[in-house]
C-alpha cells in the first residue's frame, strides 16, 4: 500500500478513534480571557482598559450608546449621517480627521453606526497615543463649531451615494422588505441604517446639532484602551483630555422588543439577479438571554457549513440549490435568525421551502445531537482564541459588552452559555422561537425592467415604555490644562518594528520551510505555496487552477467532503485552498494542541484528492452559478472583462480576475483535467512550506516530516509558466456594459505597471498611495470630499510577478458619470504634468507607511502574509526588518519619475458599467477615445 494511502487511513482511524478525543478535550474554554480593569471619570465616562504589550501600539475604541433605533419618525439615517460628519473636523481641528493619524501611522480607523450603537476606532503606535485621545476628545467635547451648512451638504452627498452603492448591488434592496415585514411600523429597528434619501435630505443644521447634545454626552459613551498600556497612563491621559466634557443629558434606553409574531408572512421582489433568494427570518430574543446563545449554536447545526443539515440536504442531496446557509443576527432590542438559499436555475422555489421546513421541523422535533454540540462548540473555542490575538478586535470586544450586557466580561457569561449548552436545551430554544411567526422574502430574476414591489409594513404594535436614562446631574466635570489652541500633539517619536527573526529548515525529502515564531497565542499557521496561480491555466482552460484548488477540500481517497468538514470542525481548524495570479496555496491556520491531526489533514487534501465526479458535478454548479452572480455585480463585472482587454488574448493574465474562468472551460472540465493540473503543480518539488506562530523549526519539521517527508514528484513533467510582456496602449478606449435601472455607473480604468519584483516597487506603491491608495489620497479628495459624487474613489494595484493591472475606480451617482470621468482623467494628466505630487504628499505617505509598521504586523496572519510574499517575488529574509530604511530613503524625484512611468492617461482602457440610457451620451461627448458597447463577457453588443 502507498504510504500516502497509509497516512489518510491513519487520518481517518483517529479522527473516529480515541487518539482523536484527548487532543480536543485538551483546548479548555476555560483558558479563554481578556484581563482589564475599569473606571468611571467624574463626568461619567466610563473607562476600560486592557495590557497586551506584544506590539507597541494601542487601540483606541470610543463607543457611544445611539444608533438608529433612536432616530425620530422623519429623520432615518441621522445616526449615520452624523457619523460621517465626525470625520470633518473639530472646532480645534479643521479639516480631514484622518490627516494626523495617517502621519502618524495609524494601522486600523474607521467608524461604524448601526441599529444600537456608533463606534469610532483606531489603533496607533504607543507614543501617538496623545494625539489620538485629543482627537477623539475634541470632536465629543468640541464639534457644534465646527460643523456649517457646506459641511452638512458635503457628508449627505457622501452618504447618499453609499446608500445607492448598496442599493445598486444585486439583492442590495432587500434589507428594507426584511426590515418591514419582521418588526411593526413603530419598532425602532423597523428602517434601515442607511435610512431614505427623503429623510437624509431633510436633516437640518439643527438636526446636527440637537442629536449631538442628545447623545454624544460623556456618560453615554464608553471608550476602551487596549494594548501597550497600563492602567495608571490610561486615567491620567484620559482624565486630562476628556474630564472636562459634561456628561450630556440623561439618554432613555428603548425596552426589549421582541415583537413575536403569530402568522408566516412572506413577500416577493424582482430585482437584476442571477437566480432566486429566499430568505426566511424569526424574530428571537436580544443580547443578554441565553436563548439567544441557544439559537446561535442551533443556527450552526442547521446550516453553518458543508456538514450542517441543510447543506447536506439541499445541497448534496437533493441538489436544489447552489448555496444555503444559516446566521443570528444580535442586536439589543430583538436578534434574528435568518435562512438564506440561492436557488439553483429551473427549481421550483416551493421545492427548497418544503424541503427546509421538513428539516425545521425534525430539529425542533429531536434536538441536535451531541456530536454536532461538540463540532460547533469547538469551532466556537477555537474562533475565540483567535480573537485574542488583535488588541483591537480585543478593545470591541470589551466595549460591546459593555455597552450591551452591562459589564466588560459580560461576553464571558454569554461563551459560557454557549459551550454548556446541551442538546436539550438548542432543542427547547429552537420550538420556543422558530414554530411560528416567520417571515419570508423572494427575490427573482426581473424579465425586463425590474418591477418595485411596494414596501408593506407590519401594523404598529404595543411599544414598551422606555427605561428612563440615569440623571446626569450627580455628575461633574474637571479642569482641564490641554491648551486646545496649540492644536494636536505633535507625535515626535515613533517605536521601532519588531519583526521575527526569519528560519529556514528543509524536510527529509527536500522541501524547503520558512518560519517565523510569534508566540502570542496558541495558533500556527502553516502555508504551502505552490508556483502555479490563475497564470497556469494559459496552455488549458481557464479557470482549471482555481477550480481544482476548491476540490481539494471536496473529498480525499479516504474522506467525503461532508468527513473533512467535521473533521475541521472538531480540530478547531481553518483550512483554505485557492489561488492567485502566480501562486495557488493550502492554508491551514490550527490550533497547537491539535497539531499533529490538524496537519495530517492538510496533507490528506493535498496528496490525495479524489476528484470523484459527483464532487465535481455539484462543484461546477456551483462554479457557474458564482460567475453567472459575478455578472450582475459592477464591480465583479468590471474586473472580468477589464484584464482581457488590458493584456490581450492569450496572455496569462488575460482573465476574469477572480480566477473563475468563464463557462465553456467549467462546462467541459473533467477528472482528468483536474488530474493533469494537480500532477504538473501541486507537488513537492513545486512547493515550499511558510510557517508563522506558536512553535520552533525543530518542533514543526518533524511534525511536516511525518505528513510530508516521504512525499515525492510524480513522473509527469513539472508545470511551466511564461509571463510575456506587454505594450502600453496606443490610444485610450473606452468600453460600455448597460445595466439598466442602475443608481449608480461603476468606472473602472486600467492599464499595466511593472511587476511588484520592478527594482522602484516602493516608489510606485508611494506615488499610487499618494494619488488613489489612502482616504486622503486626490481622488478620495476630489470625487468624496470635494464633489461628493462618490462613496469612494481610489486607484490601486494588484501584485504580480509579471506585469501588474493599476486600475482608477469610482462607483458614482449615474448624473454624474461622464463628469466624473473627466475628473479622473484630469487627475491622471496632472499628476504627471502641471500638478506632480508634493513633497508635503509623498511625505505624509512615507510617514505613514514607515510608522504603521509596528501594527501591521500584529498579528501571526500578517507576519505569514509577508514571508509569502518574500517567497513569491524573491524578497530576502530580512525585507520586512529593513523596510524602514528603504521607506525612509525614498526621494521625492523618484516617487514623481514613478508617477510619469505608470499614470499614462493616453493608455487608459476605460470599462464603465452604468444605465446607458442615461449616460451613454455624455460619456461619448468626453471624447475619451473609441467607445465600444459591450456585453458581460466583453463582446460588442450589435447596435439596435
Amino acid at each position: 500500500m502507498p504510504k500516502t494511502a497509509i497516512l489518510s487511513l491513519a487520518l481517518a482511524a483517529a479522527l473516529s478513534g480515541a487518539l482523536y478525543a484527548p487532543q480536543v478535550q485538551a483546548a479548555q474554554p476555560a483558558a479563554i480571557d481578556i484581563p482589564y480593569e475599569q473606571f468611571t471619570l467624574p463626568n461619567g465616562l466610563r473607562v476600560v482598559v486592557h495590557t497586551d504589550r506584544k506590539a507597541p501600539v494601542v487601540s483606541v475604541h470610543v463607543w457611544y450608546h445611539v444608533g438608529s433605533k433612536d432616530e425620530p419618525k422623519g429623520k432615518t439615517g441621522f445616526a449615520h449621517l452624523f457619523e460621517h460628519l465626525m470625520f470633518n473636523g473639530s472646532e480645534n481641528h479643521p479639516g480631514e480627521y484622518f490627516d494626523p493619524f495617517e502621519k502618524a501611522g495609524v494601522s486600523d480607523i474607521n467608524g461604524t453606526t448601526w441599529f444600537d450603537r456608533t463606534n469610532y476606532y483606531e489603533t496607533v503606535p504607543t507614543t501617538a497615543l496623545d494625539m489620538a485621545l485629543w482627537m477623539e476628545s475634541d470632536r465629543m467635547g468640541h464639534l457644534l463649531g465646527a460643523i456649517d451648512q457646506k459641511t452638512l451638504d458635503e457628508q449627505r452627498g457622501v452618504v447618499q451615494n453609499e446608500k445607492r452603492q448598496g442599493d445598486n448591488e444585486p439583492y442590495g434592496r432587500s434589507e428594507y422588505y426584511m426590515l418591514a415585514g419582521t418588526v411593526p411600523a413603530n419598532h425602532p429597528y423597523h428602517h434601515s441604517t442607511i435610512g431614505s434619501m427623503e429623510d437624509l435630505n431633510a436633516a437640518s443644521l439643527a438636526d446636527v446639532k440637537s442629536w449631538f447634545r442628545d447623545y454624544y454626552g460623556a456618560a453615554n459613551t464608553v471608550i476602551v484602551l487596549a494594548g501597550d498600556i497600563d492602567v495608571a497612563t490610561a486615567k491620567e491621559k484620559v482624565a486630562k483630555y476628556f474630564g472636562d466634557i459634561p456628561a450630556g443629558k440623561p439618554v432613555p434606553q428603548q425596552a426589549k422588543w421582541t415583537a413575536p409574531r403569530e402568522a408566516s408572512t412572506r413577500a416577493q421582489i424582482e430585482d437584476r439577479v442571477a437566480q432566486v433568494r429566499i430568505t426566511r427570518t424569526w424574530n428571537i430574543p436580544g443580547r443578554g438571554d441565553r436563548d439567544l446563545a441557544l439559537l446561535d449554536l442551533a443556527s450552526d447545526v442547521l446550516g453553518g457549513g458543508k456538514s450542517s443539515r441543510l447543506y447536506q440536504r439541499l445541497v448534496y442531496q437533493d441538489k436544489l440549490v447552489d448555496n444555503v446557509s444559516v446566521s443570528v443576527q444580535p442586536f439589543e432590542l430583538v436578534s434574528s435568525f435568518n435562512w438564506e438559499a440561492d436557488v439553483k436555475q429551473g427549481v421550483d422555489p416551493a421545492k427548497v421551502e418544503a424541503a427546509v421546513n421538513e428539516e425545521l421541523a425534525k430539529f425542533i422535533a429531536t434536538g441536535p445531537t451531541e456530536e454536532e454540540l461538540a463540532r460547533y462548540k469547538a469551532t466556537s473555542y477555537a474562533a475565540n482564541v483567535r480573537s485574542l490575538e488583535r488588541v483591537g478586535g480585543k478593545a470591541s470586544r470589551l466595549a460591546e459588552s459593555l455597552i450591551y450586557l452591562g459589564s466588560a466580561d459580560g461576553w464571558k457569561r454569554d461563551f459560557d452559555w454557549y459551550q454548556s449548552a446541551t442538546a436539550a436545551d438548542v432543542q427547547a430554544a429552537a420550538k420556543r422561537w422558530l414554530s411560528k411567526g416567520d417571515f419570508t422574502l423572494t427575490v427573482v430574476p426581473a424579465a425586463g425592467e425590474p418591477k418595485d414591489a411596494p414596501i408593506v409594513s407590519l401594523p404598529a404594535g404595543k411599544r414598551p415604555a422606555d427605561i428612563p436614562g440615569a440623571p446626569t446631574d450627580k455628575f461633574t466635570t474637571t479642569a482641564s490644562a490641554v491648551d486646545r489652541s496649540k492644536g494636536v500633539p505633535e507625535v515626535s517619536s515613533f517605536p521601532d518594528l519588531s519583526f521575527p527573526a526569519v528560519q529556514r529548515g528543509k524536510l527529509k525529502n527536500g522541501i524547503e520551510v520558512v518560519l517565523a515564531e510569534r508566540h502570542s497565542v496558541p495558533v500556527v499557521n502553516v502555508a504551502l505555496q505552490f508556483d502555479a496561480g490563475y497564470a497556469s491555466d494559459a496552455a488549458g482552460k481557464l479557470g482549471t487552477a482555481s477550480f481544482a484548488a476548491s476540490m481539494l477540500d471536496e473529498g480525499t481517497a479516504t474522506l467525503d467532503s461532508v468527513q473533512i468538514a467535521q473533521t475541521r470542525e472538531r480540530l478547531g481548524l481553518n483550512l483554505s485552498t485557492g489561488c492567485g495570479l502566480d501562486a495557488c496555496t493550502a492554508n491551514a491556520n490550527l490550533l497547537k494542541a491539535n497539531m499533529a491531526p490538524s496537519l495530517a489533514l492538510l496533507a490528506d487534501v493535498v496528496r490525495n484528492p479524489a476528484f470523484r465526479d459527483a464532487d465535481i458535478e455539484r462543484q461546477r454548479a456551483q462554479w457557474l452559478a458564482g460567475i453567472a452572480q459575478e455578472k450582475t455585480q459592477p464591480v465583479g463585472l468590471a474586473l472580468r472583462v477589464l484584464p482581457p482587454l488590458v493584456y490581450g488574448a492569450g496572455h496569462p493574465y488575460a482573465i476574469p480576475f477572480s480566477g473563475t474562468g468563464n463557462e465553456a472551460s467549467i462546462k467541459a472540465l473533467g477528472a482528468a483535467d483536474l488530474r493533469a493540473w494537480q500532477s504538473a503543480w501541486l507537488r513537492p518539488d513545486n512547493v515550499r512550506i511558510i510557517v508563522a506562530g506558536d512553535t520552533t523549526l525543530p518542533e514543526i519539521t518533524r511534525q511536516l516530516d511525518v505528513v510530508f517527508g516521504d512525499w515525492q514528484a510524480p513522473a509527469a513533467s513539472k508545470g511551466a509558466k511564461s509571463i510575456p510582456q506587454v505594450a502600453a496602449q496606443a490610444k485610450p478606449r473606452v468600453f460600455l456594459i448597460d445595466k439598466p435601472g442602475a443608481q449608480q455607473s461603476l468606472i473602472l480604468a486600467g492599464l499595466l505597471a511593472p511587476s511588484t519584483t520592478a527594482p522602484n516597487n516602493l516608489n510606485i506603491e508611494t506615488m499610487n498611495d499618494a494619488f488613489g491608495g489612502l482616504f486622503s489620497a486626490r481622488l478620495n479628495m476630489n470625487l468624496r470630499e470635494d464633489k461628493h459624487w462618490a462613496y469612494g474613489s481610489y486607484s490601486f494595484m494588484s501584485n504580480a510577478k509579471g506585469q501588474r493591472p493599476y486600475m482608477l475606480y469610482a462607483p458614482v451617482q449615474t448624473d454624474k458619470t461622464a463628469e466624473s470621468a473627466a475628473e479622473l482623467l484630469k487627475e491622471a494628466r496632472e499628476v504627471i504634468s502641471s500638478r506632480p505630487l508634493t513633497a508635503a504628499e509623498i511625505a505624509k505617505v512615507k510617514d505613514s507607511s514607515v510608522r504603521s509598521l509596528p501594527g501591521g504586523y500584529e498579528t501571526i496572519g500578517a507576519v505569514a502574509g509577508a514571508l509569502a510574499d518574500n517567497a513569491l517575488y524573491g524578497r530576502p529574509d530580512d525585507y520586512v526588518a529593513t523596510l524602514k530604511q528603504r521607506m525612509e530613503a525614498q526621494r521625492d524625484a523618484d516617487v514623481q519619475a514613478a508617477a510619469k512611468d505608470i499614470v499614462k492617461p493616453d493608455a487608459l482602457t476605460w470599462v464603465i458599467v452604468g444605465d446607458l440610457s442615461k449616460i451613454e451620451a455624455g460619456v461619448r461627448a468626453l471624447n475619451l477615445g473609441e467607445v465600444q458597447v459591450v456585453d458581460a463577457d466583453g463582446k460588442p453588443v450589435a447596435k439596435k
